[in-house]
């Protein structure tokens, strides 16, 4: 992204005095002090997401406002990603042109914080002195103090949110993310988690109970539960079943219509996760990472289920929750993945019609297990491989799509779509926010709709991931 695009996201921001209703493009969130202004920009997943909300909850907390523009800005914080190749890149082209606005006004305080700074902290701090202050995954609880240039001690740990910590949501009012966890205590030779945010830790069941709460009183009325692996939640503490006992506990709350999960483990899913999928409340979406299916290739990524056994995973978890939507990643360009190896994966993608599908191209991280297998396959042809899994993957989306059309359905009301085109964008159960598709909803010249968080929707269209409906009043 050049830097003439870049400004022109963070001029297109609005600034609404209730932080829950400002819509986050590219996730660029900006605030502003007493006197002084303060512009952060949140780079990454949505683990990352929260991480920001809880910096400007701090900030927010301390007395400081927001404002659009870090030219502006008397500080600017740049909270990055550093998990593969892309997060990287867009990270190093957010600092250099952080870095350049400090050098044009070298009183604006530079504050850079996440994944990528607990990476490469030595090696950034040598190549760009005029960053103030950097701070890690364990910091950002800190974020005053640093801006502020007072003495500060980090933990040696990651950062890990609980119900008492600030935090300003930025998604839409109908929805927010809850982080249950922070770390990974697997081992996928491919991933450098483990690495930068250490094994896995639980939050207890009862602070997010009670932020569950906080949440739902402020209006939210679906929660997206997220981790690097929300099936482990719990086993650190030593709980069986955590993520059921959880789910059971936030059923209870009330207000709270949907509870969705995100990145789980496939081999963890368990009977007792689906039973309590079927409760109405829980929606039937599990989002299960396979990332190959060949025997081989799953050996070296030390990752569980060839294809064999996660098609009947699978047919399993399709026969036991109704309507179930299926979401999973997948990398090409693996070392040892050649055409053959190709060849069955693509043959798994048609065989498992899995509703959403995201794909990447393998990134080589230093000091993971995979490094040394090296990086043979070039960078075009796993762009190659995932464009034409995903060209498979849009035929079978747009075909599971049209069951959809003639029904009515309940969808959560999210805010309007693109200037001039007269819609209300909202999601289904079966649509996680960000990553799958939307309901476009016919707004017939009324803005009612606005001011409910749900709505019945008449299906009237569906395309390769979106449908259409009108409001059924």
């Amino acid at each position: 992204m050049g830097a003439e695009s870049w400004r022109s996201i963070l001029e297109a921001i609005p600034i609404e005095q209730d932080m829950r209703t400002m819509k986050c493009l590219d996730k660029a969130v900006l605030c502003r002090e007493r006197g002084k202004s303060v512009a952060l920009l949140s780079l990454g997943c949505a683990k990352n997401l929260v991480d920001s909300e809880v910096m400007i909850g701090y900030l927010q907390q301390a007395g400081y406002r927001f404002v659009r523009d870090p030219e502006q800005a008397d500080a600017y914080v740049v909270n990055t990603c550093g998990f593969i190749r892309p997060a990287k890149e867009e990270a190093e082209e957010a600092l250099q042109n952080a870095v350049r606005l400090k050098r044009r006004s070298p009183e604006r305080v530079l504050v850079v914080t996440g994944c990528y700074v607990e990476r490469y902290r030595n090696s950034l701090r040598e190549r760009y002195p005029e960053v103030d202050a950097w701070l890690g995954v364990n910091a950002f609880d800190k974020i005053v103090p640093a801006i502020e240039k007072r003495p500060f001690r980090a933990a040696a740990r990651t950062f890990l949110c609980s119900h008492a910590t600030p935090r300003v949501l930025t998604t839409p009012a109908s929805w927010a993310y809850v982080k249950i966890s922070e770390g990974c205590s697997h081992r996928c030779s491919f991933c450098a988690i483990p690495l930068i945010k250490g094994p896995y830790r639980s939050r207890s069941i009862s602070s997010i109970v009670k932020e569950a709460e906080r949440l739902a009183s402020r209006g939210v009325r679906e929660l997206n539960l997220i981790s690097q692996d929300s099936t482990y939640f719990g086993r650190d503490r030593g709980m069986a079943d955590g993520l059921v006992r959880l789910l059971r506990r936030l059923h209870d709350v009330p207000k709270i219509r949907w509870i969705r999960v995100l990145y789980g483990y496939p081999n963890e899913v368990s009977e007792a996760l689906l039973e309590i999928m079927k409760e109405k409340k829980i929606c039937p979406y599990l989002d299960l990472p396979f990332q190959h299916c060949h025997p081989r290739v799953l050996k070296l990524m030390k990752r569980p289920l060839d294809r064999a056994r996660a098609l009947a995973l699978l047919e399993w978890i399709r026969n036991r929750v109704p309507n179930v939507a299926i979401r999973t990643t997948l990398i090409v360009g693996f070392p040892g993945e050649g055409r053959r190896e190709f060849a069955e994966l693509k043959d798994f993608v048609r065989e498992a019609q899995i509703d959403h599908l995201g794909v990447f191209p393998y990134s080589c991280e230093e000091e993971t297990a995979a490094f040394r297998l090296g990086n043979p396959v070039p960078e075009s042809e796993k762009e190659r491989r995932r464009k034409e899994i995903m060209t498979l993957q849009a035929g079978i989306s747009k075909t599971l799509l049209r069951k959809y059309v003639g029904t009515t359905m309940e969808v959560l009301i999210e805010g309007p779509g693109r200037k001039g085109d007269r819609t209300i964008l909202g999601r289904t159960r079966f649509q996680a926010p960000e990553v799958d598709g939307q309901v476009k909803i016919r707004a017939d010249g009324t803005s009612e709709i606005y001011f409910f968080p749900m709505a019945k929707v008449e299906i009237t269209a569906s395309g390769v991931y979106d449908l259409q409906g009108k409001l059924v009043r």
